[in-house]
C-alpha cells in the first residue's frame, strides 16, 4: 500500500506548484507579503532551498521548520504548519477533482523570533537585524531574475558540452564571488543550499576531466573556495570532523590550480577550526604551516595568519610567542597588497575590524592586562559598528562584544558586561552558531569565577546565556 502523503504535498499537487521553481517564487512572494502587511522586515527576502522544499514535499521532515518558515508556509496555504506536515485525511488526496475542496481548521499562531514591537524598532542596516539582505529596492521581478540567472548557471554547463566554456566559467566565478561577499552578512540556512548546489556543478566538471589546463586552474580554485566555505559551514554547525574534510578537500583543489595564497588560507581556516575546536596548540601549528606556505603571499591572509597565531598562542598562555605574532600582524598589514582571493571580498578577504577583533581577543586570552583587553576590545566593537558594509560581518561583530564583556568581567564590571553582551543575547536562531555560542559560553564560564557566583546580575546573565545557547543555528538544518 503506497504512504498516504502529506496534507501540504497535496495541498501543492492542487496549485500546481511542485516544481520548486514555481513553490520558491510562491514562497518568497508570500514572504514578502507578510513583511509589507505587518511591518516585518525580517522576512523580505526569506527564501527556501530546494533540498529544503525536498524534504517537505516529500514528507522527510523530522523537525519543525523554524518559525519564520511556519509563517510562510501557514500563510501560502492556509492551514496549521502541524497539519501540513502530518498524512492528509485519505478523502482529500484520493477524491477527483471535482469534489468540494478540502475543509481544514484555521491556522495556530507560531511564536516569531522577535516581537512586532522589537522588529519596528530595528534601524535600517541593524546589523544584528535578521532580515536577509538583498540590495535596498529590490523587487519581486528582481528576485525571479535572480533564481531564473541560478537555472541558467546549470543550463549554461551542460549546454556548452564536452568542454567548459568561457561562458560557463565566468557564471561560476560570478556565483562563487556572490557567495563570498554573502556569507559574513547573511545568515547560514539561507546560503547552504546554495553552496552544495555549486560546489557539486565544480566537481562533476572536474570529474569530466575534458578540462584545458588553464581552465582546469581556474576550476579547482572556484571549487577550492566553495569547499572551503563549507567547511566554514561545517564548523558553523559545530561539526569540526566535517569541517576538516571539507578543508582537506579545499586544500587539494588549492594544490591543484598550484594557487600559493589559496594554500595559505585554506591552512588559516584549518587554524581556525582547530581553535574553536579547543584545540590551540594544533590551531599555532596550522598557522605555522600556513605562513610557511605563504612564500610571497601579500594579500591579506598574512595578516589573518598572523592573527590566527597570536589568538592560539595566547590560549595556550604563551604570552612571549603571542606578543611576537601580534607584532607581526601589524608589519603584515603594513605591507599588504591585495591579491585575487582579496577581489572575491567577504569571506576571502580580512579586513581591519576582523584585525582588531582577533588581537583584543588575543590580549583577552593572554589575561596579562585588563585594561589593554577592554581597550582593545572596545576599539573593535567601534570598528564593527562603524565599518562598510564589505566589511561588517555578524559573527565577528558579535565576537567582538563577547570579548568586551570578557575584558569586563575581569575588571569586576558585570554590568557593563551584560551592556557588551545584550547585542550577541538577542540574535536569532539563524544567527547562532558555533563560534558565537561558544563565546556565548566563555562569558558564561567567566561569570562562574570567584566571588561573582552570588551576584543577582550575574546570575540572571548565565540564565541567559544557558536559553541562548540551548538552540543554536544547527537545530534549523537537521
Amino acid at each position: 500500500m503506497a504512504e498516504t502523503p502529506t496534507l501540504l504535498r497535496v495541498l501543492t499537487l492542487r496549485r500546481h506548484w511542485q516544481v520548486y521553481e514555481t513553490f520558491c517564487l510562491r514562497f518568497e512572494a508570500t514572504a514578502h507579503s507578510i513583511a509589507d502587511a505587518e511591518n516585518d522586515s525580517r522576512l523580505r527576502g526569506l527564501s527556501v532551498s530546494k533540498r529544503q522544499f525536498e524534504r517537505w514535499y516529500g514528507g522527510a521532515v523530522k523537525t519543525r521548520p523554524y518559525p519564520d518558515q511556519c509563517r510562510v508556509l501557514e500563510a501560502m496555504f492556509g492551514v496549521g504548519v502541524d497539519l501540513l506536515l502530518a498524512p492528509a485525511p485519505a478523502a482529500s488526496w484520493a477524491a477527483p477533482a471535482s469534489d468540494p475542496p478540502l475543509v481544514v481548521p484555521p491556522p495556530r499562531p507560531t511564536p516569531v523570533l522577535l516581537s512586532t514591537e522589537q522588529a519596528a524598532v530595528l534601524p535600517a542596516g541593524d546589523p544584528f537585524s535578521t532580515e536577509t539582505r538583498f540590495d535596498a529596492g529590490t523587487t519581486e521581478l528582481e528576485r525571479q531574475v535572480a533564481m531564473a540567472a541560478r537555472r541558467a548557471l546549470r543550463f549554461t554547463a551542460m549546454a556548452e558540452g564536452s568542454t567548459i566554456g568561457p561562458e560557463t566559467l565566468g557564471q561560476i566565478h560570478d556565483e562563487v564571488r556572490r557567495l563570498t561577499v554573502a556569507y559574513p552578512k547573511l545568515a547560514l540556512p539561507t546560503l547552504l543550499g546554495d553552496l552544495v548546489e555549486v560546489q557539486d556543478l565544480t566537481f562533476r566538471l572536474l570529474e569530466r576531466g575534458r578540462v584545458k589546463p588553464l581552465q582546469a586552474r581556474e576550476l579547482y580554485l572556484l571549487a577550492g573556495i566553495t569547499s572551503g566555505m563549507l567547511a566554514k559551514a561545517s564548523h558553523d554547525l559545530g561539526n569540526p570532523s566535517a569541517a576538516m574534510m571539507q578543508a582537506r578537500t579545499a586544500f587539494v583543489c588549492a594544490d591543484n590550480a598550484d594557487h600559493e595564497a589559496m594554500r595559505a588560507w585554506v591552512r588559516s581556516l584549518q587554524s581556525l577550526i582547530s581553535y574553536w575546536a579547543g584545540r590551540p596548540a594544533e590551531a599555532a601549528d596550522y598557522a605555522s604551516l600556513g605562513q610557511s606556505v605563504a612564500g610571497n603571499v601579500r594579500g591579506t591572509t598574512s595578516v589573518w595568519l598572523a592573527c590566527l597565531s597570536a589568538r592560539a598562542h595566547a590560549l595556550i598562555g604563551d604570552a612571549e610567542a603571542t606578543r611576537t605574532a601580534i607584532q607581526q600582524v601589524e608589519d603584515a598589514r603594513a605591507t599588504v597588497e591585495p591579491d585575487d582571493l582579496d577581489a572575491f571580498g567577504g569571506i576571502m578577504t580580512f579586513p581591519a575590524p576582523r584585525q582588531l577583533y582577533y588581537v583584543a581577543e588575543a590580549t583577552v586570552h593572554l589575561g596579562e592586562d585588563s585594561a589593554l583587553a577592554e581597550s582593545r576590545s572596545e576599539a573593535a566593537v567601534t570598528a564593527y559598528q562603524n565599518a562598510s558594509e564589505d566589511e561588517w560581518a555578524f559573527g565577528d561583530q558579535a565576537g567582538a562584544q563577547t570579548d568586551l564583556a570578557l575584558a569586563r568581567i575581569a575588571r569586576g564590571e558585570v554590568e557593563g558586561a551584560v551592556e557588551a553582551v545584550r547585542p550577541v543575547l538577542d540574535l536569532p536562531i539563524e544567527q547562532r552558531n558555533f563560534g558565537i555560542t561558544s563565546s556565548a559560553q566563555r562569558v558564561h564560564a567567566a561569570l562562574q569565577a570567584a566571588g561573582r557566583r552570588s551576584s543577582g546580575t550575574a546570575t540572571d546573565l548565565r540564565e541567559e546565556i544557558e536559553a541562548f545557547t540551548a538552540t543554536p543555528t544547527s537545530v534549523l538544518v537537521r
